[in-house]
């Protein structure tokens, strides 16, 4: 009696790695099958059946994803096609519920797994490779057109994994790999390539049912809209659960998301912002206090610039998006902006804000040309690691 017949897995050549508090699947070009070598539906099926989405359950059981939106991530890498730069850098954030990959935005945490596993998977000419030293990785993120230059601590020729530098929200110490964000303001289609795209520092939002709120509005890694959390009953000093598990606050929060969208002119009506749920982020500031951190650990008022929460594909985030990051220091170093007020005001050069899991400094500085804020770059440290490589498996016939 015949069986009927299964098309057998098909096996792709991945490497499932860590960049800051991110974990993600990472893919050479190359070696993906040929349909999903270029955009479109192929390759975002592929994708949600590795990192295992849709699912209605919401835990990934059948994929690589880890049920939240720090886990279900993909990246695609490949030798740059421009000749002052090394890699082309896309990054697909999988939603985990529904069908669709996000392709608006970066991450900016597995940015710095980007430089380690180009260099370890050929793709950089192994000139720019000192024996001992720091690679120099000049990466293109095609996501959003920008240019990200990775150090990478390189011993007898390998990429240095191990190391002692700690970043809150990651567990163990590892290698410290700095990332330069050069021109972090975003040039996103429609948002007129303006770094605050209202043209304000500081704009009255008004989201219906929640009322008009304070908001800086800013192009600078990501989209993000910033709001003082005392608008909105918050002290800034939250831990996940307290949001979390507060349908309304989070029902709050993504019309809050999809006003301020409109605004910066990302979407033009309401019902576009379910289809773009990686951007824009928003996030809630507060001047500093006392805290505990997820882990336990205390967090000083003193210690502290000021405190940032951000909330990530409808959830707060456990840490710090990296790409969030960029937006929280850029606006820091803008006098006027609800961030920079947060912290103190005035004119600086960096700014230390305590997460939920607890504190990240980012360094950006601003100036002025013709009457524009201009911020040349920001700048962050991060880590990464190769958790595992070899071969992602999925089900064939559908590929």
């Amino acid at each position: 009696m015949a069986h009927p017949h299964h098309a057998p897995q098909i096996r792709i050549p991945a490497t499932y790695m860590r960049g800051g508090t991110s974990k993600g699947v990472f893919f050479r070009l190359n070696d993906l099958p040929v349909a999903a070598q270029s955009p479109g539906e192929a390759r975002d099926r592929l994708l949600m059946r590795v990192i295992g989405s849709p699912d209605p359950y919401g835990k990934q059981i059948d994929g690589m994803g880890g049920a939240t939106s720090s886990t279900s991530k993909t990246v695609i890498l490949s030798k740059s096609s421009r000749a002052d730069h090394d890699i082309d850098y896309l990054f697909g954030q999988v939603s985990i519920d529904s069908a669709f990959v996000d392709w608006s935005g970066n991450c900016g945490n597995l940015s710095a797994a980007v430089g380690p596993f180009s260099i370890s998977n050929g793709l950089v000419d192994p000139t720019r490779v000192p024996h001992n030293g720091v690679a120099v990785v000049r990466i293109w993120q095609a996501n959003i057109g920008k240019t990200i230059i990775a150090h990478v601590p390189i011993t007898e020729g390998q990429v240095q994994e191990t190391g002692d530098f700690e970043l809150d929200g990651v567990t163990f110490p590892a290698a410290e790999v700095q990332l330069e964000f050069m021109d972090p303001a975003a040039e996103e289609e429609g948002a007129g390539g303006a770094m605050f795209p209202t043209g304000n520092l500081v704009d009255n939002l008004e989201v219906p049912g929640v009322g008009t709120l304070k908001a800086t509005m800013i192009n600078a890694g990501i989209p993000t809209i910033l709001i003082n959390a005392d608008a909105v009953g918050l002290t800034g000093t939250e831990l996940q659960d307290a949001v979390n598990g507060n349908a309304s606050m989070l029902a709050m929060f993504e019309t809050i998301r999809a006003h301020g969208a409109i605004r910066m002119g990302l979407i033009r009506e309401l019902s576009e912002a379910a289809r773009r749920q990686h951007t824009p982020k928003v996030a809630f500031v507060a001047p500093p206090k006392s805290y505990t951190a997820s882990s336990g650990k205390a967090v000083a008022a003193q210690d502290i610039d000021l405190l940032v929460r951000a909330l990530s594909m409808g959830k707060l985030h456990h840490a710090m998006m990296g790409t969030a990051a960029v937006a929280i220091g850029t606006a820091a170093a803008i006098p006027g902006t609800l961030v920079n007020l947060a912290a103190g005001g005035g004119q600086r050069q960096s700014v230390r804000f305590g997460h939920p899991s607890g504190t990240l400094r980012v360094g950006a500085e601003a100036s002025q040309e013709g009457g524009e804020w201009v911020v040349k770059k920001a700048i962050m440290s991060r880590s990464a690691r190769v958790l595992m490589e070899g071969f992602v498996r999925v089900p064939g016939g559908g590929v």
